[in-house]
């Protein structure tokens, strides 16, 4: 009777010991997010399930110029995901023409991530005052379960037509951002356009993003971020520099997130969401599922041990 209680506390520790999630930053282009948008219930319930995947979501071609749609979405997510609090910090409205302006907007979770700096970057760069369409809207975050603990995304939303120029100039900011906040851990994310006809092969060798072997380019060139299956492009992309940063990156983990499949959606509905998928990646946790994992399989083997012993040693006994 001892032995099957033994056995018995085996399984129940076994059963106990579970590894954390892990921390999932994505970049999703809503594709013209708005008033009407906001008001399409079968699109806002795929955007809030798409959003509630992330600690850290960047959402780009935010239109939100009656300022309603935006708060309509948050008040959608925290309604549908009630375990979690959710935050977001948005930029000012961006763009070269008051006819045509976009925001970034972050939402994030409060309970694995801490915003600790804001910061929109400047469009006066050395010999060009004009360099981004939208310029970055830099932030830091404090991230409380991850085995790295601070990190700073540089959003981007070039334009299809300036895409060379533009993600060239990213590297400006990149060394711009790293010396404002003396870091090293610094990722940069979103419709880059760099694929296709927006970035041409031969353009490649003058964007210092690219060429620079110290930023990692996570989204394969050969992965479709859009939902038009008459189209295959990799617009959408991951990129972090530094070693540190990136060996706290989830190996393989970066990819393009199918909604259309993942909700059973035809083309059509799926457009109606967005013309991209988001793309995203994970960061390692401390307490990380292959952690528990090894930890689980450490525990049954001291286990087995254990109780092994001590039957050997009831049979003994009983000689």
């Amino acid at each position: 009777m001892r032995s099957s209680s033994l056995l018995l506390f085996f399984f129940v520790g076994v059963s106990g010991v579970h590894g954390g999630s892990d921390f999932r930053i994505c970049a999703f282009n809503l594709h013209n997010f708005g008033d009407s948008k906001s008001k399409k219930t079968d699109v806002m319930q795929i955007l809030v399930k798409v959003i509630t995947r992330c600690d850290v979501c960047l959402l780009q071609e935010v239109r939100d110029s009656k300022g309603k749609a935006l708060p309509e979405l948050l008040k959608q997510i925290k309604r549908y995901d009630t375990r979690y609090e959710y935050q977001a910090v948005a930029s000012e409205r961006l763009g070269r023409t008051d006819s045509y302006q976009e925001q970034y907007v972050f939402v994030y979770r409060a309970d694995t991530a801490v915003l600790t700096g804001q910061y929109q970057y400047p469009d006066a760069l050395p010999g060009d005052v004009d360099a981004f369409s939208r310029e970055p809207f830099v932030v830091r975050f404090k991230a409380l379960k991850t085995a790295i603990k601070e990190f700073v995304l540089i959003p981007q939303h070039t334009t299809p037509t300036n895409a060379t120029k533009e993600l060239d100039a990213l590297y400006d900011v990149l060394l711009h951002v790293k010396k404002k906040w003396k870091t090293q851990n610094v990722m940069l994310l979103g419709d880059f356009n760099a694929d296709c006809g927006y970035l041409a092969k031969k353009n490649r060798k003058h964007v210092r993003l690219i060429t620079d072997t110290e930023l990692v380019w996570l989204i394969p060139e050969d992965m479709d971020t859009t939902v038009r299956s008459s189209t295959s492009c990799s617009y959408d992309h991951i990129v972090v520099y530094g070693a540190t940063f990136n060996r706290a990156i989830l190996p393989s983990s970066a990819r393009a997130f199918d909604f259309q499949k993942e909700y059973g959606l035809t083309e059509e509905q799926a457009l109606d969401v967005s013309d991209h998928y988001p793309v995203e990646v994970l960061l390692r946790v401390v307490n990380s599922r292959a952690f528990g994992a090894a930890a689980s399989m450490a525990f049954t083997l001291q286990y087995i041990t254990f109780v092994s012993s001590m039957v050997l040693g009831h049979l003994l006994l009983h000689i």
